[in-house]
């Protein structure tokens, strides 16, 4: 609808003032034009005479628009608790609740929606709400397919890391696209691969990338996702994660942060705890289910704390080291990180050169070492002031890489603990001879 046709509806309620629907039409019209005090106002007058469920879902969703959640939320609870349990009801309030963190309540909410409609997708809620508690006994199929991601991304998108690219396409991407090939030696297809290396360095963004160059379903799966505080439910939460991955094949199950899950037996005092280890394992035998098409992908920060079963043949036999980004990769994440930014002359070439060890995340934050230190500046002058290549060079000497750290664990791990070898690609990274 145009500006006129908002008019229009202006002049029509002034000679109706008491239209109640009239009015919802106008403060609708008006917050799909982003007038959001306008469309306020107008729900507001309604509920001052009247309790009016369509005017009270509005009023709370323009709360949530102007990120206004907590207002928001307390809207959407009176509705829920004069019954109004519709769809799009329901919807809002699983996106508020996760807006403030309230996760557990935003879960229990979102599950509603599914058993609503399960076809239903919404990007943004499953990534902060997948979990396994949601693929209980008895749902529809599809509610599991909610939880599912098909990457877009694909080894186009990661920016130089040439040699990583060709060792994951080596040992994980061929087998999955020739199965036939592989199989006729006896070969299985999937299996599992461990990528470490120091935090904040791609190793998601690769797993994901590695889903959607073998156009393959991607099961993303976190410590918190698995753990429950009743006795047996965290090893049924975690073998319906498994099962979910098989049943869609060929499928990529990412954990992250691993060594969380799998951290030594031989430290760990509560029984509870090498129970679930002990179920991890029978998952990756696959003693009761067939494995095959279903690639499993493991991520830590520190291989050195996993326990030694995780790397049996057939398990995490195949270890791939996941380096600080090379310098045309340094360049694409700048390149990415400012493409939204108001920015001038920026020589992506210098920066990428200037940032050597540097991490995506710590790239990450010597852009917002930047952006902070124009704020000020943009302020004073009503407008958005351009970054340029001074500012980020500024920033990059604020902001030490975070990675050194890691490779004074890793290299000492490297140095003393590497009868296997595992770790040699750390020592030929850092142009150490054994």
């Amino acid at each position: 609808m145009s500006k006129s046709t908002i008019e229009s509806l202006k002049e029509a309620l002034s000679f109706s003032p008491d239209n109640t629907a009239l009015r919802l039409h106008l403060a609708q019209t008006l917050k799909e034009h982003n007038q959001l005090e306008e469309a306020k106002d107008h729900y507001q007058i309604i509920l001052k005479t009247e309790n009016n469920a369509s005017a009270k879902y509005g009023l709370a969703s323009v709360y949530y628009t102007m990120e206004e959640y907590a207002t928001c939320n307390i809207i959407l609870e009176e509705l829920l608790a004069e019954g109004k349990e519709t769809f799009d009801v329901l919807l809002l309030r699983a996106k508020a609740l996760s807006k403030e963190g309230a996760i557990p309540e935003a879960i229990e909410i979102y599950q509603k929606v599914i058993a609503k409609n399960p076809s239903y997708r919404d990007e943004e809620l499953d990534e902060q709400l997948r979990l396994p508690n949601s693929f209980v006994e008895g749902e529809d199929d599809a509610s599991d397919l909610a939880f599912l991601q098909k990457p877009a991304i694909t080894f186009e998108q990661v920016g130089g890391m040439d040699a990583v690219k060709k060792e994951i396409d080596l040992k994980i991407i061929q087998p999955l696209q020739h199965p036939e090939i592989y199989k006729a030696y006896g070969k299985k297809i999937g299996g599992g691969i461990l990528l470490y290396g120091p935090p904040g360095c791609g190793k998601t963004f690769l797993a994901k990338a590695t889903a959607g160059q073998v156009k393959a379903d991607f099961v993303s799966v976190s410590l918190n996702d698995i753990l429950d505080m009743w006795i047996g439910n965290s090893e049924k939460n975690l073998h319906e994660i498994f099962e979910l991955a098989r049943i869609n094949k060929p499928s990529v199950l990412f954990f992250d942060e691993i060594d969380a899950l799998g951290a030594s037996r031989s430290d760990m005092k509560q029984s509870a705890s090498k129970t679930l280890i002990n179920q991890f394992l029978q998952e990756l035998d696959g003693m009761q289910s067939d494995n095959d098409g279903v690639l499993i992908i493991g991520a830590t920060n520190t291989p050195w704390h996993l326990d030694t079963a995780f790397r049996r043949p057939g398990r995490f036999d195949r270890i791939i080291f996941i380096p600080p980004p090379d310098q045309e990769a340094r360049k694409a994440i700048f390149q990415l990180k400012l493409a939204e930014k108001p920015k001038e002359g920026i020589n992506y070439d210098t920066l990428a050169k200037k940032t050597k060890e540097y991490s995506g995340a710590d790239i990450e934050a010597i852009i917002d070492i930047a952006i902070e230190g124009k704020l000020e500046e943009s302020i004073k002058k009503g407008v958005p002031t351009p970054l340029t290549t001074k500012d980020l060079l500024s920033a990059i000497k604020k902001h030490k890489a975070t990675t050194a750290e890691w490779f004074t664990s890793a290299k000492n791990f490297a140095l003393y603990a590497n009868e296997s070898g595992m770790y040699d690609d750390i020592l030929a990274h850092l142009n150490i001879k054994k």
